[in-house]
């Protein structure tokens, strides 16, 4: 009997610190495509006249760098045609800046991108956001009744169909979380935005953005988000597959980029956990 359990232990051991060969597997890297990230937001109580838009371009499965685009020639017009110029800041970094924006609730703007030869234009309506009105915190949710929830509370406009996306910064993720929704049955209800986590404890501070976004935003959003996972193992989650924004290429359809063109107001607040 030890003979045997000898063995086996012995078995067990070499099984447990045997050599794991890493495999890199060879990927076929598509043609790059331009990536356009456009988020025009316009912070309630601000002036909203400093926006910024970044390019860049899809890279390989195992590339660590984003690759930025360089020398392209950005704007944005409004329905009365003015020109808002967005200039790259700094050679090769990607990031167009504008600093006489002027953003108008209701109004249309349209995105153009001149870029090796390719125009891409997009347009977006600026959309309105509500007020939070107020923040409410319970500390025995979840499964186990120990968990944090905190609510952002916001009125709903009854004369509209709106959507509307909601950004969580906090301390026990390492990248903001997002949600997408609309008021199909909350028209004119006090909505609200929740975040719980097992991780959250007091003194922890949750940084939330509510964006009023339009209807297109919102099935864009939906997809993404689906995409990334966050749909919570639905058995009805999007599958995975490439996501077209708003932008399209008028010089060559084929030839299409990826990204979103938005335009919206925002509003913010910080919460302390208590």
């Amino acid at each position: 009997m030890k003979k045997i359990l000898y063995i086996v232990s012995l078995i067990t051991f070499l099984s447990l610190t045997s050599c794991e060969e890493v495999v890199d597997l060879k990927l076929d890297t598509a043609p790059a495509k331009l990536v356009i990230d456009a988020s025009i937001d316009w912070e309630k109580g601000t002036t909203g006249n400093e926006q910024t838009i970044k390019l860049s371009t899809t890279t390989g499965y195992y590339s660590n760098v984003i690759p930025s685009v360089s020398g392209a020639t950005v704007f944005v017009t409004n329905s009365s045609n003015t020109v808002f110029n967005f200039i790259e800041d700094v050679p090769n970094s990607g990031n167009y800046n504008c600093t006489t924006f002027a953003p108008v609730l209701g109004d249309t703007y349209v995105l153009t991108v001149n870029y090796a030869g390719q125009t891409y234009t997009g347009s977006e309506k600026m959309i309105a956001v509500p007020d939070i009105a107020n923040v409410t915190q319970r500390n025995d949710a979840g499964f186990s009744g120990e968990d944090i929830e905190v609510k952002f509370f916001f009125q709903d406009n009854p004369l509209e169909n709106n959507s509307y996306l909601t950004r969580y910064k906090t301390p026990v993720k390492a990248f903001p979380e997002f949600e997408a929704f609309d008021d199909r049955f909350e028209q004119g209800n006090l909505m609200f935005g929740l975040y719980s986590n097992e991780d959250l404890k007091a003194g922890d501070t949750i940084d939330y953005t509510l964006h009023g976004i339009s209807k297109q935003y919102f099935n864009y959003m939906r997809i993404l988000l689906g995409n990334a996972g966050t749909a919570g193992g639905s058995p009805f989650q999007t599958p995975p597959a490439t996501v077209r924004g708003n932008m399209v290429n008028q010089t060559n359809e084929t030839k299409y980029c990826l990204g979103y063109f938005r335009v919206c107001e925002v509003v913010k607040t910080q919460y302390v956990v208590q």
